[in-house]
């Protein structure tokens, strides 16, 4: 499957949408993946394409990982680069502020005047999304990063492996 950044975009305006609360990069990034990962144990096969790494405190997202770093540190891309016109398209659905914090820059999303498109996912894609955000929806986002390993695969997969 083709990594889908029209899906993503539409998942967080579906997370925006139900009231998710601290939604913010670190907390998106392991919805993915527990979205990712559910999906592929139970109907063997993803929903936005993404790969995991296992990270030191979650998985990371290698596409959008890359992304929201671009984001948050204001590097400046070339013309041609896949990764602006990913981040362009991002950007047409919501608006990203970036906060700085003492240590890292922080990124939150705002709903602008896109609609979340459930035509995009299928009932079965649906289902999952819904059920994980329903789940996770009140939880911090170091409680959500914490319920990634909680996960068999990313407990036994070493340190910058890919875990799906």
């Amino acid at each position: 499957m083709k990594f889908d950044i029209t899906k993503i975009a539409n998942a967080i305006l579906f997370m925006l949408d139900s009231k998710v609360i601290n939604l913010n990069d670190k907390k998106l990034c392991a919805l993915l993946f527990i979205i990712e990962y559910n999906h592929l144990q139970t109907y063997e096969e993803k929903v936005f394409g993404e790969t995991f790494i296992k990270g030191k405190r979650a998985p990371e997202p290698e596409i959008m990982g890359d992304i929201f770093n671009i984001i948050a540190n204001n590097i400046d891309l070339e013309d041609d680069d896949e990764r602006l016109y990913i981040i362009t398209e991002l950007l047409d659905f919501l608006d990203i502020e970036i906060l700085e914090k003492e240590k890292f820059n922080e990124l939150n999303f705002i709903k602008m005047e896109e609609e979340y498109d459930p035509s995009l996912f299928s009932k079965k894609e649906k289902k999952t999304i819904e059920s994980v955000v329903e789940k996770y929806k009140n939880e911090t986002p170091r409680q959500v990063a914490n319920a990634t390993f909680a996960k068999e695969k990313v407990r036994s997969t070493p340190l910058g492996e890919m875990i799906i």
